[in-house]
């Protein structure tokens, strides 16, 4: 009996000392709102128009998705070519690409 309750107890004791992170996927949400919402208000371009200007520029490159980082107001595009992944990092309200990096 007291083996079943020990993953609980593991469990419980790991949330409350702060050491399990917040999922993933709810930043992406939240982060994802904001884009929206930035988009909306004029203050950021939409997803299409970046890809819209930076697929054209790797050519040859898989395209692995975006995401959006709400206090840089930028996306950061994710490729893959020949096994490699490549991030690009474009500000949202001009579409510049910022970085490139492996």
């Amino acid at each position: 009996m007291m083996k079943r309750g020990f993953p609980v107890f593991v469990a419980t004791a790991l949330a409350l000392s702060g050491t399990i992170a917040v999922p993933a996927g709810a930043q992406t949400r939240s982060d994802q709102g904001e884009a929206r919402k930035e988009m909306k208000a004029g203050n950021v371009l939409s997803l299409r128009e970046i890809e819209s200007r930076i697929l054209p520029q790797m050519r040859g490159a898989e395209y692995l998705g975006p995401s959006y980082d709400s206090t840089a107001r930028a996306y950061r595009l994710k490729f893959i070519h020949d096994g490699r992944v490549t991030f690009v990092d474009v500000d949202a309200r001009t579409g510049r690409i910022i970085n490139r990096s492996r």
